[in-house]
Order: C-alpha cells, then structure tokens, then sequence
C-alpha cells in the first residue's frame, strides 16, 4: 500500500529532517505515528501525500509515486493537517465543489458522523469555531473513502467530548481496504484506536512493532519502590512505580500507550532488543 524507500529530506540547504527512512504500510491496519515535537512526523506525512518532495528515495503510494501527484495518486489517499484553511461557503457547498474529486465518497457516511459530531452544514464554513470546523473536515476525509487516510494531530482543538467521538469513529471504521495513518504526539488521545506502532525521533524510525506483538513482548507493572525487580523503564508514581517490563509470553500484557512511548523514547535499544529474542 504504502512503501518508502531510503527517503531523505532537508528543507532547503538545512540538515535534514528525514534521512534514510524505509517503512512499508499496509490496507486495514490503523497506524499510530508518534514522536516528540519536531521529530518530523509532519514532513513525513507531506511527503507521504507528495506535498513535500523528498531530496532522495520514493513514496509509493498504491502503485504511484506522490511526488508526480498525478490524478490517481491524488484521488487514492486525503489528508486532515493540524492547520488548514476552508472557503467561504457552507459545509454542503463544499461537500458539492469536492466530492467529484473522490468517486468512491459516501454521503450517507458524511451525513453520519456530521451528525455524531453535531455540526451543521449548512452554516458557512467561517463561522464555525475551529474544533467545528476540524470536524467537518474530518468527517470530509473519511468519507471520501481513499485508500490512504491520514491524520497529523487530529485531537489538536477538539474539546474533550468530541476527542471520544472521534475516537469512536475511527474505530468503527471498515479498515479492510484502506489504511489509516495517525500522527500525534498526544499519544493518550489516539492509544486505543491504533494496531501498529511507528516511533519517529530526530528524523529516523526508531520503533516499527504491530500491537499484538508488543503485548506479546512487554507488559506493565506496578513495582514496589524499594523492590529489586528487574525492569526496562520506570516511572515513579504514588506508592510505587510504573514499569515496563518484559513479558514472559504466557500471558498477553498490558499496556499504557504514555509509559510505552517514554520508555522508546529513553530506551530505545533495550525496548528493541526485546523484539530481537525468540
């Protein structure tokens, strides 16, 4: 579905932001892309959807390389940014300019989650708040039904409520024929909608597991202070810690997407390893 090879970028003559970066991404699979602030989850994900144009190596989308952004390349995959701009019309007027862009575009799906997300389409765009907006335009990008939906901070704005609405949303989405990618570095906001793990920082991959297999391999426990037992990345917390340890494959562990992410983040090599034994 989606297959990046050796992609580096730099803006301009500056270092550069991406380098070397190889991943492959698959239909019905929902993707978490997380990292700290400035770790290059936006770039990527522009020159994902060929707004970006790498210095070297390829995005391959479905067959077609996005930096041509040729007709079928453009209308296979959508992307929501975390800052946009819409015109000066009503929700259904845009809905009406757009949607010949997109033959596969559900307008019962749309009318849907407008609903769930209480936001009239008649009104004229402007005059909606942002988060009202956002979800308009969230709701836009999933029926427009690309095979390639990406998301860059989708809960950046959404007050609460409307955070487990589209929580809600996208995890009952039929995720058969296409694949969802989600970057955020709000990793509370996204932890139970997604199967597959990407871990950027300083412009590299740094972690590439599916969610079954991190179960499978790590698990969190709650360790006494003063206790001597073994564990990758802790916490303190009230009355203990909170620890990443490595599970004993018996039984399928549990997981807290925040501790998961730190413990990648400062222990990258010994939370790797644990994917390296059999």
């Amino acid at each position: 579905m989606i297959s990046i090879n050796d992609l580096t970028f730099a803006y301009k003559k500056g270092e550069p932001v991406l380098s070397g970066l190889n991943l492959e991404l698959r239909k019905g699979k929902i993707y978490g892309l997380l990292g700290l602030n400035g770790a290059g989850k936006t770039t990527l994900l522009n020159n994902i959807a060929g707004m970006l144009f790498p210095a070297s190596g390829s995005c391959v989308v479905d067959g077609e390389e996005t930096r041509d952004r040729t007709p079928d390349a453009m209308n296979s995959l959508f992307i929501v940014p975390e800052q946009f701009d819409l015109p000066k019309v009503t929700g259904q007027k845009y809905i009406e300019l757009h949607i010949v862009f997109y033959p596969k575009f559900n307008n019962q799906q749309m009318e849907d989650i407008l609903l769930e997300f209480e936001v009239d389409k008649t009104k004229k765009l402007p005059e909606l708040s942002f988060g009202q907006r956002k979800k308009f335009f969230i709701a836009f990008a999933i029926a427009t039904q690309t095979k390639l939906l990406i998301f860059d901070e989708p809960t950046n704005g959404l007050d609460i409520p409307s955070k487990s609405q589209f929580r809600r949303i996208i995890s009952s989405l039929d995720t058969d024929s296409r694949c969802i990618l989600i970057s955020t570095h709000q990793v509370r906001d996204v932890g139970s909608m997604i199967e597959h793990i990407l871990v950027l920082k300083d412009g590299s991959l740094i972690f590439n597991q599916p969610l079954e297999e991190i179960s499978n391999r790590l698990t969190i426990q709650k360790i006494d202070m003063d206790s001597s037992d073994p564990y990758i990345y802790g916490e303190e917390t009230l009355g203990g810690i909170n620890a990443v340890v490595a599970s004993n494959k018996e039984d399928i562990g549990e997981y807290d997407i925040e501790l998961l992410f730190n413990s990648i983040i400062q222990r990258t090599e010994d939370i790797n390893q644990q994917f390296e034994e059999n």
